[in-house]
């Protein structure tokens, strides 16, 4: 299955394939290809190998993949995005996300994860769902100006954040 990449102002969401998601596991690069510092983290590294998981035993997951975040005028590769599978009974899905250390601070992850609310409505889900730990309040800022609005406080051990997407 081909899934385009998404562009938004300042970046291009790549939707990784199984053989990229291999090469990032095994932190390999194609020549030319180029990876920001500390890319990629163990975020990125947990969120590829449950996506190839998932396509090993589920077959391809379409729209609802893991995502390279890239910068549109380099292509640095600055992090990632993506979700945790595709939507459940109740049509939600949940999304991580992640950038590298020396990107952070400059709205990518805002950017990306507004592009993801964006592709999950196109795809069908009805809601999405992220956490973070209770002291991440840069990771709750980038939910909250993605449009997510927070639903828990700490239950659990993780602040949750949701926006609805209509069905």
């Amino acid at each position: 299955m081909t899934i385009e990449s998404v562009a938004t102002g300042r970046l291009f969401l790549h939707p990784l394939t199984v053989a990229e998601g291999e090469r990032v596991a095994a932190r390999e690069p194609l020549p030319g290809e180029r990876w920001a510092e500390g890319y990629p983290g163990v975020g990125d590294l947990a969120s590829v190998g449950a996506f190839l998981r998932r396509c090993a035993e589920d077959g391809d997951p379409g729209a609802f993949r893991t995502y390279q975040i890239r910068l549109a005028e380099s292509g640095l590769v600055v992090g990632g995005i993506g979700f945790h599978g595709p939507p459940g009974a109740d049509g939600g899905v949940t999304v991580g996300y992640g950038v590298v250390p020396g990107e952070r601070g400059k709205g990518y992850a805002s950017e990306a994860l507004a592009a993801v609310i964006g592709i999950a409505r196109a795809a069908g889900a009805t809601e999405l769902r992220g956490d973070a730990d209770p002291a991440n309040a840069a990771s709750h800022r980038v939910m909250e100006r993605a449009g997510m609005r927070r639903v828990s406080d700490g239950e659990g051990g993780l602040v949750r954040f949701l926006v609805e997407l209509g069905a």
